[in-house]
């Protein structure tokens, strides 16, 4: 254990002594944070440009009105004594940056409406255009129905369904699109982490073969405490550094609304305007988020998340360990060797995606209990509460995968690490494996 604690050491310490090291994990959560307030101040400052729209209703569509949406910035005006194809040389000396073309048509099968630009108009503005041609066919649809418009509005429901928890500690609050984000992120994360702090163990073990420092190293220990110490240092150094994002994060978060005090007064307004909008109240947006993490079992999660970083990240570090001691300078060869160790870890991913939406799945199961992809698709369910169950045995499957997976990996190891100039191959290191 001495021996695999001075490797640790050293792992430890020389990566959390570089530059790159402390760049990366103070500049990470700043950039994080500066997209985050960048998004935000650009959701809520909306468009600022207006357009000026030339109309052409042969049909009376419009009846001369167009009631516009409170935040389409846009200007329409009525054009007379004019056809489609004599105004197509005109509005753009008169300063129209779109005109609108109702023919007549059938109020049943509406057709011909067509919108005239000098260049392609943005997705929003032909949505906003779509709305209010789509609102006036309603209209008259209406009037050719006898329908009162009044009537209608009192009939139309657009109502928003509560889900309570009932939890042992009493009623929560469930929001489903606040549990969807968590469990996504977080299964994101962990694939994230799995990718790159895999390959970093495998460059690691392929720079001290490359540089003979390997065969110093083995003289006074075994392959295997070499691997381990390297792996557990290395995982060290990723704990280390996610710990320090979470605190900066959260530091950040508390420091941003008090240099920045009228971004959030702004974005609080605005999710209020949006939320009355929806819903008929004035609920504000952040405080419905605030409660739908109240409702997640963020114990369970923080718990689980570090338990499948750990395990998943010993399981792929050994496999990636084994093909860095297998590989020499060839940098073809080691992407070659990678490919099927990353099969299973974008096999998880897109299991997430699906478990996300459907926890309860056979298949988000399989992919929670199966070793290889549980670290990623349990922490795309843990947010849903799946049963006890089936956690402990995804927990029990997980272990016993690190401990075959690292036994299998050590046997690579020990053998691939003292081998040069030979191209190895998966067959070559399964004989590794299994020769006694």
């Amino acid at each position: 254990m001495k021996k695999i604690g001075l490797v640790i050491q050293r792992e430890y310490l020389t990566r959390v002594k570089k530059k790159s090291f402390l760049l990366t994990t103070i500049l990470v959560p700043i950039v994080i944070i500066g997209f985050y307030a960048a998004i935000i101040a650009i959701s809520v400052s909306g468009t600022s440009t207006s357009q000026k729209i030339a109309v052409i209703d042969e049909d009376s569509l419009f009846n001369g009105k167009i009631d516009k949406a409170k935040d389409d910035l846009s200007s329409y005006t009525f054009v007379q004594n004019e056809t489609e194809q004599s105004f197509r040389n005109k509005y753009k000396s008169q300063n129209y940056t779109t005109f609108l073309y109702v023919p007549k048509f059938a109020i049943a099968n509406p057709s011909g409406i067509r919108i005239h630009s000098q260049s392609a108009i943005s997705l929003s503005e032909k949505i906003k255009i779509e709305e209010t041609v789509n609102k006036a066919i309603e209209a008259k649809r209406m009037f050719g129905s006898q329908i009162d418009p009044e009537k209608y509005k009192a009939i139309y429901s657009n109502i928003s369904i509560d889900n309570p928890i009932d939890s042992e500690n009493g009623e929560k609050k469930s929001v489903a699109g606040v549990a969807y984000g968590v469990s996504f992120a977080a299964g994101i994360l962990i694939y994230m982490i799995l990718l790159i702090y895999g390959m970093m163990v495998m460059r690691g073990v392929m720079e001290e073969k490359m540089n003979r420092i390997a065969e110093v190293i083995v003289s006074s220990i075994k392959p295997f405490q070499l691997m381990l110490g390297k792996i557990i240092g290395i995982g060290a150094v990723g704990l280390t550094q996610f710990s320090i994002w979470i605190i900066l994060v959260f530091v950040l978060q508390l420091v941003i609304p008090l240099i920045f005090p009228g971004l959030f007064h702004q974005m609080a307004a605005h999710g209020a305007a949006a939320q009355a909008a929806q819903q008929g109240g004035p609920q504000n947006m952040l405080a419905l988020v605030s409660e739908g993490i109240k409702s997640l079992p963020l114990g369970l999660m923080v718990f689980c998340f570090i338990f499948y970083f750990l395990g998943g990240y010993l399981i792929y570090a050994s496999l990636f360990a084994a093909v860095g001691s297998a590989v020499s300078e060839d940098q073809q060869e080691a992407q070659q060797l990678t490919f099927p160790i990353m099969m299973p870890i974008i096999l998880g991913f897109v299991i997430m995606t699906k478990a996300v939406n459907d926890p309860n799945s056979s298949l988000a199961i399989f992919g929670s209990l199966f070793p290889l992809t549980s670290p990623i698709v349990m922490m795309g369910r843990i947010a849903y509460s799946p049963p006890a169950w089936q956690i402990i045995l995804s927990m029990i499957f997980l272990i016993l995968g690190f401990l075959f997976f690292t036994w299998l990996t050590a046997k690579i190891y020990r053998t691939g690490i003292l081998m040069y100039g030979k191209k190895a191959s998966w067959k070559e290191m399964w004989k590794w494996a299994f020769k006694k």
